[in-house]
Parts: C-alpha cells; structure tokens; sequence
C-alpha cells in the first residue's frame, strides 16, 4: 500500500556506424541521444529523484572536450537534462546544426557513446552529488572513465579496504564512490600494465597511447574490481576512448536486457521499454546473464564475457510484483497469476458469499492482480454454476436457471488515487490528516451494511499508508468486513540490495511477531535472538545464519496476519478488518524465473544481506526495544 523506492534505472546506446550514416536514413545525427531520451523517459518510475548522462565522442583535437555529463535534480530531471543539451545548440546555424561532420568534430554531446542514470534514492541521501553518472577524470583518453548503474552493494568496508590496501586514500564514504575508484584504479593498472609492452617494443609518444586505446582489456579490469563486490547490480560503464561495458551481479538479483544490430546496441533496466523505442520483439531482446558482462570495444565490436562464476539464481521478485512495467508480456502474465493465486482464500474469507461481496484495487500498480483475482472468481462461479444446474437436472424450471445464471462477479473501482499529497507541507497529526486524503472512493459503490469490500494490492509492507488513509475511507461506505488482499507475500525483512526497506521496525508484519511474543509472554525470544545475532556479528568466521527468523518462528502465517488486522483497525473502524496475503509457494509458481525471496523468507543471497539483517535487528533492539522497556 505505500510507494516503495527503488534504485534505480540505467540506459545506454553505442552507435556502430558513422553519425552520417543516422543523419542519412533517420534525418538526423542525434538519434541516439532522441532514443536515449525515450529510453529514461519509458523508465521515469524507476528514478524520480534525479536523472544523468553522459555522453562520449571519438573524434576530438587534444584541448577540446570529448567526454560529456550532465545531471539534474528532482522528478523533472529527465526533461531538464536534455533541454539542457538540446539547449546548447538554439544558437547553432542551421547549416552547421545540420551537417553531421560538423557536428561530431564541434558539438557537444554529438557522440557514438552513451549512458543515462535514473536516481531513486533507497538510502535517504539526495542531491547532485549523489546523481549518476560518476567521473573519473585524466589526461589519457583510456583513463578517464564515467559509470552509473542500479546496485546496492552490501560490504561497502570491504570494498574500502580493497582500496586502501593499494593505498589510496577514498575522500568520500560511498558504495557508488568506492566502485568508481575500485575500476579506475585497475584502468590504471591495465594503461601502465600495455605502456611497458608496447614501450619495450619500441612504440613512443603518441603510438604508445594509440596501441593502449586499441588493446586496453576490460574483461580484466571488471574481474578484478567486481570480484570484491557483494550485492545486486548492474553498473555501466563507459572510457573516455570509447571502450563501454555493462556487469549483472552473479546472482541475478538486478535485470539487465541489450539489443543489438549492425547499426546500434541498446541497453536498459527493463525489456518492454527496448521493444517500444526500438520497434522490436521480445525475441530480438537478450537479458545479460548472471556475472555476465556486454563489452563493446572502441572499434564496436561486441561481445559477452562471463566475468564472475554464476551464483544461484536469486533474481528479484519485487522487480515482476511491483517495480517493472506491467507492458512486458511475461510481467503482465505473472501479476495475473498473482491474483488468481489467492481465489480460494479470499472465497474462506467472505464464506463464498460472492453475491454480496464487492471486488476491486488499489490503484494503481495493483490493477493487472485484480484481472487475475476476477478471472479465478469467474472460473470458480462458472463451475459452480454448472454444478447448481447438474443438480436440479432436468426438472429445472426457467425461472431457476435464470436465477442461477444471473450469479455474477461484483467488480466495483471503489478506491481512487486522488492527489500526490506533498508530505512536507505539514507535520505530526496534521500530516496523518492529509495522508487520510490521499485516496477518495466513490460512493454508492456497495449496500453499506451488506456487503464485504475485498481489495487487492500488490504488497502491504508498513502499513502505514493503509492505516492512516485506505483503512478509514473504505470504511466511510460502511461495508460488513473488509479483506485487504497482497498479491506478494508477508514482507518480513529488509532489502540491502536496492529497495527502500531496511529498518526492521518499518515492517508491520516485524511488529506483530513482536506484539504476539510479548501477549504470549515469551520475550526471551526476542532478547536470546538478539544475543545470538550479536555474537554471530562479532565473529567474522561465523555462519551466516539469519537468527532474525526465530522471531516469527513460533507463529503461522495466519497467526501474523491476524495480529496485523488489529493493528490496522481501531475503536473508529467499524468493519471487520481481514488479511489475505500471497504465499511464498504462490509467488515462485507465478514468477519461476525469479526466485529471490528473502524479504519475505528471510533467505539472502549473499553473505552480505545476511550480516546487515542481524545487525538491523540488533539496531532495533538497542534502538527501540530496550529503550522502551527502559521507559
């Protein structure tokens, strides 16, 4: 029920053929940088807190600029960006504008290369600092270096002491930092490693540079670097010479699909935007492979590279549930199957009282789970139909087949996304006052006092938006019970690996494991998982073990969601509240070919995600819990 953030969204474009040639059969030179702007723009969901690109260009006289950037703020970035670059050529002759020699050898941002950045913040941290693409900067072509990707990385002290041990000395504590430095650093190496080569063989000045730029292996720049990261991503990168790859993590956990041709090489977060700016099919869309890396050279020849040895396959199940565009075919299929999943629990729930029950959705991502949900009721009310006339046979009367035919599916849109409520305007009560408006219903949609009111969305994680604004005005049309559906299952843990959910006490269903333990009397559970936690954080030798599963352990499914009813309800809610939530066994069924889960089963990839889950609970403890008992 409430935006969860995700970071973030990459795009990138290597043109293969001359800018003459673009300029000749789509009537203009800049088409790559008009498709890159469609690609962000199909993307704008994954990053609304800022937006880069940079941009780099073959041909440039030593002095002039060859390596281009510009980044922007807020959720306008994307079209304040490339006003931005078109904006540098209003004053530019039309003659010139368009004359694609000119414009490769004097314009800025007139390039083969390629690479944009959506910025969705998941650690709180904002600003232009923070916006991707990160230069590198240098006097050789081969060593300047722009990156950007969609990761979180999960051992950010490693990765520091990775660099420190070469001994360099890191001005900013950042992951984003940390791995622009990380492959600057073995650029580096790789330059210094071909100038002795090729020195010794006699090449001099400029030769030397030459043969550097021509031979400069990547693959073993991105091994050395990568083979120190844990966590979900997918970086983009990009050499002042021209050289640019992108790298999947080993697990899967971050998507990545290219498109590829004699003319062009498209890359992005998400399949369906390629399909649509390139006018393509599914068929002609490849994903990059766990570990894997595309490398384009600065001549454009492409190849893949399996750079880091494939782990489990842990791609994320969020990505098919919530974040992806429901245009992907495969997505669409999948969040159907979602909803249709939860038919027979929902029927438990109303008693299969269809005929004064109302179906609808939160808008809006959960609207495509709804299809599923109302098509699994339509099966089970045509086989119960066809069973209700078996059974009279053929004593039936017309007026009892009628009757039994007119049986249908309520589906009412009951809830409506009335405004984006701007949450800085005020604070404390007055804020919870606004979030109640949020939604608006539209009224007269059920018999008050008849009916159940069944909605669907596709997670409930906090609560919180559900508590403060769904919960009361779907309460204003007075139904009998309410039963609030989750097409994903109980979200139990946090994410390190780029969504916005990483302190335990965000978690409603964190918070009514914790209620019951405390009405069952058996808090020694909470305080031995915290002790088990805290000596396996001091042991760096220690399993991995995510000790925080002992807090739900006692209970069922049903147990936690029935406890997280009550939060939800109050003395001024009226209706009965109920939950209905996806299991874990449904959701895999649905998405099989992104099994990772571990927000919901506590299962992490990566080492990692299990450490930092130990610590938030040890956070929460020391933060919260005790600190309440204390009062």
């Amino acid at each position: 029920m409430e935006t969860l953030k995700h970071e973030c969204g990459v795009a990138m474009i290597r043109l293969l053929k001359p800018l003459e040639y673009y300029h000749r059969k789509y009537g203009s030179w800049m088409y790559a940088l008009n498709r890159l702007y469609l690609l962000m723009e199909k993307q704008h969901n994954r990053g609304q807190e800022g937006a880069g690109l940079a941009c780099v260009k073959s041909e440039a006289a030593p002095g002039e600029e060859y390596m281009f950037r510009e980044r922007a703020v807020g959720t306008g970035a994307i079209t304040e960006i490339f006003d931005s670059v078109y904006g540098r050529y209003r004053d530019v002759p039309p003659e010139q504008l368009n004359d694609p020699s000119y414009a490769r050898t004097n314009l800025p941002f007139a390039g083969e290369l390629y690479i944009g950045h959506l910025r969705y913040s998941t650690t709180g941290k904002s600003g232009m600092s923070y916006i991707h693409p990160f230069l590198r900067r240098s006097n050789w072509r081969a060593r300047n270096l722009a990156i950007c990707g969609n990761f979180n990385m999960t051992n950010v002290d490693a990765i520091l002491h990775d660099l420190t041990s070469t001994g360099q000395h890191p001005r900013h504590y950042a992951d984003t930092y940390f791995i622009l430095e990380q492959l600057g650093h073995r650029l580096d190496r790789e330059a210094e490693r071909l100038f002795l080569k090729y020195e010794a063989e006699g090449l001099k000045n400029r030769d030397i540079t030459r043969a550097i730029e021509e031979n400069m292996d990547m693959e073993n720049v991105i091994e050395k670097a990568a083979s120190t990261w844990d966590g979900g991503y997918v970086i983009c990168g990009a050499t002042g010479s021209g050289e640019s790859f992108t790298i999947r993590d080993p697990w899967g956990i971050r998507t990545a699909f290219y498109y590829a041709d004699d003319e062009i090489v498209v890359l992005a977060s998400e399949r369906p935007v390629i399909q649509t700016v390139m006018n393509v099919g599914t068929g002609d869309i490849r994903e990059l492979q766990r570990g894997e890396a595309l490398l384009i050279s600065r001549t454009g020849k492409i190849r893949t590279s399996q750079i880091l040895k494939p782990e489990p396959l842990s791609a994320c199940s969020f990505e098919r549930i919530y974040f992806s565009r429901g245009s992907d075919i495969n997505i669409y299929r999948e969040r159907k199957k979602l909803g249709e999943n939860l038919v027979g629990p929902i029927l438990r729930k109303i008693n299969c009282d269809i005929a004064h029950t109302v179906f609808s959705f939160i808008p809006n991502t959960a609207e495509v789970a709804c299809y599923g949900m109302l098509e699994g009721l339509q099966k089970y009310l045509d086989e119960l139909k066809a069973k209700q006339i078996a059974e009279k046979g053929a004593s039936i009367t017309g007026e009892e087949l009628r009757k039994i035919l007119s049986q249908r599916i309520r589906s009412e849109k009951v809830a409506l996304k009335d405004i984006k409520l701007r949450t800085f305007i005020a604070g404390g009560n007055s804020r919870n006052d606004l979030a109640a408006h949020v939604y608006d219903i539209t009224y007269g949609s059920i018999a008050p006092y008849e009916d159940n009111l069944v909605v669907i969305d596709d997670s409930i994680v906090r609560g919180t938006t559900l508590k403060q604004s769904i919960v009361s005005i779907l309460d204003r049309l007075h139904p009998k019970k309410i039963v609030f559906v989750s097409s994903s299952p109980q979200v139990r843990y946090p994410d390190y690996y780029g969504i916005d959910m990483s302190s335990m006490n965000e978690f409603i269903a964190f918070k009514a494991a914790i209620e019951l333990l405390r009405e069952r009397k058996q808090e020694d559970v909470i305080i031995d998982t915290y002790y088990r936690a805290k000596k396996q954080q001091m042991l760096a030798d220690a399993p991995g073990i995510n000790h925080v599963k002992d807090i739900y352990a006692p209970f069922t499914d049903e147990d936690i969601s029935k406890k997280m009813a009550k939060l939800l309800g109050g003395p001024a809610i009226r209706a009965k509240i109920e939950l209905v939530y996806q299991t874990i066994d449904g959701l895999h069924a649905a998405c099989p070919g992104h099994p990772g889960d571990w927000y919901f089963s506590g299962d992490y990839p990566t080492p990692g995600g299990t450490r930092m889950v130990n610590q938030a609970f040890i956070n929460y403890m020391e933060e919260v819990y005790f600190k309440q008992d204390d009062k």
